[in-house]
């Protein structure tokens, strides 16, 4: 693998370590959700790949395929953290509403309503409800959700990890529970607005047709049920920051 010159012939260690690189992209792909496309997590790799051919040195006491597979493996996940395009000033901001929540459900015992969640954020329930519709999009669980105690997030412990995979969490029959009772405990529209949504695949102009509401309304209600969802999940000591912390 080295030319006349005693330098790594990139060209063959391009040919040879290609087979690695989509032996990885599928590894991570099986855990992966399907909106994500194996030929990027290929392309992402083979740039991971060039990374660890320009880096090697050969005297560093490690052999070249097993430095490339760490570098292709943290290309990988780069370009998955890359491709959350959701800004992390809304991730804070839906965080506040998620601790808002869980802190007056067991305050009060029952679902905050929007204008208590809006007073306990210190802002106006128009506020409010523009921080709901800007953060559309929010999704369940976020592979940066996974924190175990070290710090290290599932990401990187993907690939001994299978138990802090969110499929798989999802699939547990605790979190099924959870969930379960999370949306029995959803106020009335926004557990109607979630079975028009998940269960009878409507849109979200559709939606609001049936509820009566604009479609910037439903949004909103589903930015509301997400968050209750999530605090429910996340907020204290809720099963996912559990099992996050029993595998850190």
């Amino acid at each position: 693998m080295y030319n006349a010159a005693g330098q790594l012939n990139k060209d063959q260690l391009v040919q040879r370590f290609a087979p690695l690189v989509k032996r990885i992209a599928y590894h991570l792909m099986s855990r992966l959700p399907s909106s994500v496309q194996v030929d990027d997590l290929i392309q992402n790799g083979m740039v991971g790949l060039l990374d660890a051919i320009g880096r090697f040195e050969a005297g560093m006491g490690a052999q070249f395929e097993t430095y490339a597979a760490q570098r292709v493996r943290g290309a990988m996940l780069d370009g998955l953290r890359e491709n959350d395009w959701l800004p992390r000033s809304l991730r804070r901001d839906f965080r506040r509403i998620e601790a808002a929540i869980a802190q007056l459900e067991q305050e009060n015992g029952r679902a905050p309503s929007e204008q208590e969640l809006a007073e306990s954020l210190g802002m106006t329930l128009a506020d409010y409800q523009k921080m709901l519709h800007d953060a559309r999009g929010h999704q369940l669980i976020y592979f940066e959700d996974m924190v175990g105690e070290s710090g290290e997030d599932f990401l990187e412990r993907h690939f001994t990890d299978d138990a802090a995979d969110p499929a798989m969490q999802l699939e547990d029959n605790n979190m099924r529970q959870i969930l379960v009772q999370g949306i029995e405990a959803l106020p009335e529209r926004e557990k109607l607005m979630m079975a028009l949504y998940y269960e009878q695949d409507l849109n979200l102009r559709e939606i609001g047709e049936v509820m009566g509401v604009s479609e910037s309304r439903v949004c909103q209600l589903h930015s509301q049920a997400v968050a209750r969802l999530r605090a429910r999940l996340f907020g204290g000591d809720g099963i996912v920051k559990k099992k996050a912390r029993a595998h850190g």
